[in-house]
């Protein structure tokens, strides 16, 4: 089978638009290049489409891999027959060839190759055509000084039988379907760990069983933890007499002794071989699915953080607060650079809040502050509180922004690069004013998996937790655009093309010669050839450009194209922008080419309609209810405002302004059936909810979500 084929199949997608894909891949262009400028000749892939092929082609060349190395072993081995090499040509999946290599593959000694060795499969081979039933008899001629009696002689030719059976690929196959389609997993406490404390995080699934094929991904991770503590045992459980009734009856034509005989070895090749390893693949598959469901949950919500709406180029005094450590306080320009940093101490034991008041106070007042950001950790809640009861001069929003992550910001690398000359609280600080300026700018600089919007992230495969979390990031910076004169290196080493040493060099360039006053600039900085440039322009934004189209995502290879419809509507390029009249007025189809179809041509007049707009929401302020401090506050029937901090699968996390975040279940969403939570609620959305149960003992808030009208 040929990549396309192949690709073809596993997507659903035609071979035409596949060759296309593939073409450009081999070519480096990146998905968000491809997706966003090469839509005629891809005929409209977009990037889910783009990812699906990549993928797919990855897997054919890791089939393709392994099956040359099988066919290498056996050719090396003297055992790779015509028959055989035509199967493993055909096969289409890496189980259907390891099924066929199982025969051959060098494996510790077993207790067959024993029996072997010990000329006892002429043996097996006369049981297994079944024409004799007198066993004994015909088992005795085999004794020797090694095998002393007859049954002896059984016993080693049932070991060489249970192996053949084993290797059989059809009965493989079905014991593989009936434990995907019909067994169940159970989970039982360790008797000895059950009292333990660290166990009673668990203790649902003491006693649990629940069909394999029906296992929710975040319950099925759930038990795999609860199993990797040490608290509970799991195994799959499926009808074994059912099971063997099959095997018995492909295998046995005979009655009587023989197939006595028989029906043990059969029992003794599914119990000691078959069932371990099967049971074991089906248990990773599943571990697979619940994996990529996991992972797709977390990819869903940290798109939704990263184009969390940003307030934008606005002053702000951002708060990390706390008790006995003060609350650390800066001031950050327009651009996110510090401006003023310092402690104030407004709670206990210090109490100064005249003190703290008025610093604050002379502050917004000095450094002309337009919002305030307070981080959501310790402490929170009454710095807010203090912070409302301040009557400044003029108008000030505040805002509570999500500290998730922000200490591992302050202690990493890029934060000491950035602030060489200050200590962790000040730096954690600076970070929770510019999330506030730009959730994405910021957010690039920490690892996806500490800003805590997934479930189970660290029981996943990290390899593809990492790689769909890099996808998601480099979809974010590029839907949005890169403002080339103000981007970090961190953000800019995730626009298409650009990489980690490239994003070092734009920024040594720009601080060695000042800003960049148009995109062509890019070209000058060392080693950004032409193929980077074509890949990563379109996503970066210039700003007071002689050419307007710089701060667009309009690409410039498409610059031409723009300047052939002003000249024909008789009008310069910067009069096109913004004109909504003159641009739907123009016929796009006069301008249509093989290259720049009607597609494109749409593209770009929506981006001259709004020239560099940013998709984002604008940052909306918000207030918890101010009665609420801790869990022992609630009651069942409140109503309360709250924000979505996390999605999962089953419902989602929604913080009501203390420690403890309450928990949507998927049936208290909505009033109808919800097969898709982000469909009902997004990260950081501000809702109501209303309080349906607290366990205190266990700390934990059942929530349901309800209109403004809602009772």
């Amino acid at each position: 089978m040929q990549v396309i084929q192949y690709i073809e199949q596993h997507t659903k997608l035609e071979s035409q638009r596949i060759e296309k894909a593939l073409q450009l891949f081999s070519e480096d262009a990146t998905i968000p290049f491809i997706a966003r400028y090469r839509k005629e000749f891809t005929q409209q892939l977009d990037e889910v489409d783009l990812e699906q092929i990549r993928k797919a082609q990855e897997d054919y060349l890791t089939l393709e891999k392994r099956r040359e190395s099988i066919l290498n072993r056996l050719e090396a081995d003297g055992v790779l027959t015509t028959d055989l090499k035509k199967q493993i040509k055909e096969a289409q999946d890496l189980t259907r060839l390891e099924d066929l290599y199982l025969p051959y593959k060098k494996k510790r000694k077993t207790k067959a190759d024993e029996a072997k060795a010990l000329g006892l499969e002429p043996l097996a081979k006369q049981i297994m055509v079944q024409k004799r039933t007198d066993l004994r008899d015909l088992s005795k001629s085999y004794c020797s000084s090694q095998v002393k009696t007859s049954q002896d002689a059984l016993t080693g030719a049932g070991f060489i039988i249970a192996e053949w059976i084993a290797e059989r690929i059809d009965l493989r196959n079905y014991l593989r379907f009936q434990l995907q389609e019909f067994s169940f997993l159970k989970a039982r406490v360790i008797s000895s760990k059950k009292e333990e404390e660290n166990a009673q995080k668990y203790k649902d699934y003491f006693d649990w069983e629940e069909r394999l094929k029906n296992l929710p991904s975040h319950r099925f991770l759930a038990i795999s933890r609860a199993e990797q503590a040490g608290v509970i045992r799991i195994k799959l459980v499926i009808d074994e007499q059912h099971l063997l009734a099959k095997f018995e009856s492909k295998l046995i034509k005979t009655q009587g002794e023989t197939a006595s005989f028989l029906k043990d070895v059969i029992k003794d090749a599914y119990k000691r071989l078959m069932y371990p390893s099967l049971s074991k693949e089906i248990f990773q598959e599943a571990k697979q699915r619940a994996d990529a469901t996991a992972i797709s949950v977390f990819a869903k919500n940290l798109k939704q953080l990263l184009l969390g709406a940003p307030l934008g180029q606005k002053r702000v005094l951002a708060l990390d607060p706390g008790f006995r450590t003060g609350c650390k306080l800066v001031c950050i320009d327009e651009q996110g650079d510090l401006m003023h940093n310092e402690t104030i101490f407004p709670h206990p034991p210090q109490k100064q809040h005249k003190e703290s008041i008025k610093k604050i106070s002379t502050l917004c007042e000095a450094y002309k502050i337009e919002a305030i950001a307070i981080g959501d950790g310790t402490a929170s809640r009454e710095t807010e509180a203090l912070v409302k009861r301040i009557q400044f001069k003029h108008p000030i929003e505040v805002f509570v922004v999500s500290e998730a992550g922000a200490s591992i910001y302050s202690a990493s690398s890029i934060a000491r690069e950035e602030f060489p000359n200050y200590d962790i609280t000040v730096r954690g600080a600076i970070s929770i004013g510019r999330r506030l300026q730009d959730p994405l700018a910021e957010l690039v600089k920490i690892d996806p998996k500490s800003i805590g919007v997934g479930q189970y992230q660290h029981d996943v495969n990290q390899i593809e937790l990492q790689r769909s979390l890099d996808r998601v990031v480099e979809h974010c910076v590029n839907t949005v655009g890169v403002n080339l004169n103000s981007a970090s290196k961190s953000l800019l080493q995730h626009v298409s093309g650009i990489g980690e040493k490239l994003a070092e060099n734009i920024v040594t360039f720009r601080h060695e010669h000042g800003a960049f006053g148009k995109r062509v600039d890019l070209k000058k900085v060392p080693r950004l050839g032409a193929k980077v440039y074509q890949q990563a322009a379109g996503f970066l934004r210039v700003k007071q450009s002689e050419n307007p189209l710089d701060d667009s995502a309009v690409h410039p290879e498409q610059y031409e194209l723009v300047k052939k419809i002003a000249q024909e509507e008789g009008v310069e390029v910067v009069d096109l922008i913004g004109n909504d009249a003159l641009l739907n007025s123009i016929d796009l189809e006069r301008y249509c080419t093989t290259k720049f179809g009607l597609p494109t041509l749409e593209d770009i007049r929506e981006e001259m309609k709004k020239p560099g707009r940013d998709i984002r929401e604008k940052a909306k302020a918000f207030s918890f209810n101010q009665n609420i401090k801790t869990i022992a506050d609630l009651e069942v029937g409140m109503r309360l405002p709250g924000i979505v901090n996390n999605i999962t699968n089953f419902g989602c996390f929604v913080s009501i302004g203390i420690k403890e975040s309450g928990l949507i279940h998927v049936s208290n969403l909505a009033d109808e059936f919800v097969s898709d939570v982000n469909e009902y609620v997004h990260l950081h959305e501000q809702i109501l909810v209303k309080v349906l149960e607290i366990d205190l003992p266990r700390k934990r808030i059942q929530l349901k979500k309800i209109k403004l009208n809602e009772k």
